[in-house]
């Protein structure tokens, strides 16, 4: 069984380099989502092994989303995924449960990593 990707960025760019960096180590992307809002809604219904989320997003950003998808699943495994200006909510997204936090623009081997460390994980 392979594992189960959520990407939650608003940018279709960064959906679609993330997908492909994803695909290439071995992961299935099961959804995308363009806020935050959205990606509650997605983790709830397709339960993914690993999200990789972006902070600044409209409606609601990554931050919130975190909070409320590790408030009803305290074992949820999240990666932020943002621009360098939002270190500052690092904090935040580490005390809520992020599992690691990567600054965009991303070197394809940063991501690489993180797939293949969280894929030994299942």
């Amino acid at each position: 069984m392979s594992n189960r990707l959520l990407i939650v960025d608003d940018a279709m760019i960064m959906r679609l380099r993330i997908r492909e960096i994803a695909t290439q180590s071995g992961w299935e992307v099961v959804g995308e989502a363009a806020s935050g809002g959205q990606a509650i809604e997605m983790f709830r219904s397709l339960k993914p092994d690993l999200v990789t989320m972006d902070i600044v997003m409209p409606q609601m950003d990554g931050v919130e989303a975190l909070r409320v998808i590790r408030e009803e699943e305290p074992n949820a495994r999240v990666c932020m995924v943002s621009a360098l200006n939002q270190r500052e909510k690092l904090s935040d997204c580490i005390r809520l449960g992020a599992i690691d936090f990567i600054v965009k623009p991303f070197e394809k081997s940063r991501l690489a990593s993180l797939f293949e460390k969280q894929g030994r994980r299942q």
